[in-house]
């Protein structure tokens, strides 16, 4: 089904899918944890910890501010806790979250620490953040609101205001520091996005055994002076990863994707809500879920609180007879790319139609994908995307940048590879 003509290309032919598949950990929850391992007191342990650039990343940085890690099995990390940094500089590569959470963290020292990243990061904004720890005690240096920073605490705690409609992820890096500042803080968020991913922290935070107050996600309340303690801990399987394997069995045939916990706090478990009003075959037990093609139709679905199903849903709505609204776009234009630009023009190489009558809205007209070449943009859910529309496509269709599946998924197209029928 896939061949691999360059380093920087995969080839996906169409294909009927049927299997059975486990997605990745959630990097989402693996970056928060590596975090409150670092801040704990103690050893904590972390089961099932994957290997995405974007939780080695988090290692990286943890390492760097004091931790000490060990590797117990392939699939267990011991973290032995403690911020006493390292190193002057956190390099967090291509990861938005590693930037935003482990920023406010390095504030919490009485040092200068450097933030540095790559590629797409360096155009994504930080400010809101940035203007919220210098509120709060922080001194930051920066050429305005993008990396590199610099850093330095401690924090102190107090009041501010933080503007939450570009992501939840400033709001995270904050909730995951503030309980060790020396006094309380009152976190006040303006139009909160992606709220599952503000859950998904306080979860977090409560597991490695400090407090957060909140009623929404407006306002939070912190009592300072905590300490972190050392937890066990077993990462969820990513259902941002198995939003699109679950695609892929809703278009081109069937698959069962396992190890995926049905209550999570994940907010991309919505998927199997999408998959329903398409007209999918959705099935579920309390670890597995599996999505079944059956006649699709044109559906409307509202994305704004968890954008990173946007890629999957669209190559669900490509198999759609009619014209699928997706909202929630505006949300997309600072990730790795601007996905919904992306979508709208690579799809459209294949012939699928994609209008943005606002910059909220997505309006994906169904059809039968020509072959051709496309691009993955530098995107890890770009490439996959593509990748699952692909299999129902006129002819074999090439992907150039694939390698960027590596972000949250090394192995997807082998994974994908191995359900072809």
């Amino acid at each position: 089904m896939i061949a691999r003509p360059a380093a920087m290309t995969v080839t996906v032919v169409p294909a009927a899918v049927r299997g059975t598949l486990a997605p990745p950990p959630s990097k989402s929850y693996a970056q928060r944890a590596l975090a409150a391992a670092l801040l704990a007191d103690g050893t904590s342990l972390l089961h099932n910890i994957g290997c995405c650039d974007d939780t080695l990343a988090a290692l990286r940085c943890i390492e760097a501010l004091g931790a000490r890690t060990e590797r117990l099995d392939p699939q267990t990390l011991a973290v032995h806790g403690g911020l006493q940094p390292a190193t002057g500089t956190l390099h967090v590569g291509e990861s938005g979250l590693a930037a935003r959470l482990f920023t406010p963290v390095a504030a919490l020292c009485d040092r200068s620490v450097r933030i540095e990243g790559t590629g797409t990061l360096l155009r994504r904004p930080m400010g809101p953040m940035l203007d919220a720890l210098q509120r709060l005690g922080a001194r930051i240096e920066a050429s305005g609101d993008r990396l590199p920073i610099e850093v330095r605490g401690p924090l102190r705690g107090g009041e501010a205001e933080i503007d939450g409609s570009l992501s939840s992820q400033f709001t995270t890096g904050l909730l995951l520091a503030l309980p060790l500042a020396a006094a309380d803080t009152t976190l006040r968020i303006r139009d909160a996005v992606s709220t599952p991913y503000v859950d998904m922290t306080a979860e977090t935070v409560r597991h490695f055994g400090a407090e957060i107050c909140y009623n929404d996600h407006a306002e939070f309340y912190i009592p300072g002076g905590q300490r972190y303690r050392a937890a066990e801990l077993t990462i969820e399987g990513d259902w941002s990863a198995a939003a699109m394997l679950l695609a892929a069995g809703a278009t081109a045939g069937e698959v069962t994707v396992r190890n995926l916990r049905m209550l999570s706090t994940q907010g991309d478990t919505a998927v199997c809500e999408a998959l329903v009003r398409a007209g999918a075959a959705v099935t579920n037990d309390e670890r597995t879920v599996t999505a079944a093609r059956r006649p699709l139709r044109a559906f409307a679905f509202d994305a704004t609180h968890c954008p990173d199903l946007i890629p999957a849903l669209t190559a669900l709505a490509a198999a759609c007879d009619g014209v699928s609204e997706l909202r929630g776009a505006a949300r997309l234009e600072h990730k790795e790319c601007n996905r919904r630009d992306a979508l709208r023009e690579q799809y459209g190489r294949l012939g699928i139609a994609i209008e943005t009558p606002d910059p909220d809205t997505m309006l994906v007209r169904g059809g039968r994908p020509r072959a051709g070449c496309v691009d993955a943009c530098g995107d890890h859910r770009i490439a996959m995307s593509l990748a699952v529309a692909a299999l129902r496509a006129e002819g074999p269709v090439r992907i150039e940048g694939a390698e960027c599946v590596a972000k949250s998924y090394p192995d997807f197209f082998g994974a994908l590879e191995g359900i072809a029928r």
